[in-house]
């Protein structure tokens, strides 16, 4: 077991569980807490294989996938949070899974070859397409396509600067833990200040 796969899997983790609080916060049953769980956990890694070449994909065959998105839902379940504070342990989850995704979806990109302006493209999709493709299931507005959110903004400035730091350091831990350090602070600046991308 290597830092990569672990950090996949504590993503996989912390993404399951804002799908479980996104399905509580539409009112979904388990099965649907379930559902965008599983969805907001390997939509993005998912895409990204299919689209590198990847098989199987990152999930097939791996029961600790399955029990990972299992026990995100159970804990939402079992812990019955206020109405009101939704939003908060969303964001937060879901901030911390961007940027752990972000970095392990480059990761993963040039571990097959691909170029480092490829391997960017496919850190974002790894850390937004789940969350989007969940929050279209609960016919919401995606974080991604918000006006003016820096989501996508931030999980590619994060790997700008991993990319760019494996030019002047050989440490690929501190590499990592970096990225998911700018993009989580990135995510929680932003929102905070209210700072906006422009309009089209």
């Amino acid at each position: 077991m290597n830092l990569v796969e672990i950090l996949t899997w504590s993503g996989t983790f912390v993404f399951a569980l804002t799908g479980a609080l996104k399905a509580r916060a539409s009112r979904m049953d388990v099965f649907g807490g379930v559902v965008l769980a599983f969805t907001t956990a390997y939509g993005g890694g998912t895409l990204r294989d299919l689209l590198i070449g990847i098989r199987p994909v990152n999930w097939i065959n791996d029961p600790v996938a399955l029990l990972l998105v299992l026990s995100g839902t159970a804990i939402v379940f079992i812990r019955k949070e206020k109405a009101g504070r939704f939003d908060k342990a969303i964001f937060i989850t879901d901030a911390i899974g961007l940027g752990i995704f972000t970095a392990t979806g480059i990761k993963v990109a040039l571990a097959n070859g691909l170029h480092d302006g490829y391997a960017l493209i496919m850190g974002i999709i790894t850390a937004t397409f789940g969350g989007l493709f969940a929050d279209i299931f609960r016919n919401e507005v995606p974080d991604l396509l918000k006006k003016g959110e820096l989501y996508a903004t931030a999980s590619a400035l994060g790997g700008i600067a991993l990319l760019a730091g494996r030019h002047l350091m050989t440490d690929d831990s501190l590499l990592l833990f970096a990225c998911l350090g700018l993009v989580l602070l990135i995510r929680i600046y932003s929102h905070r200040k209210g700072l906006r991308l422009p309009d089209l």
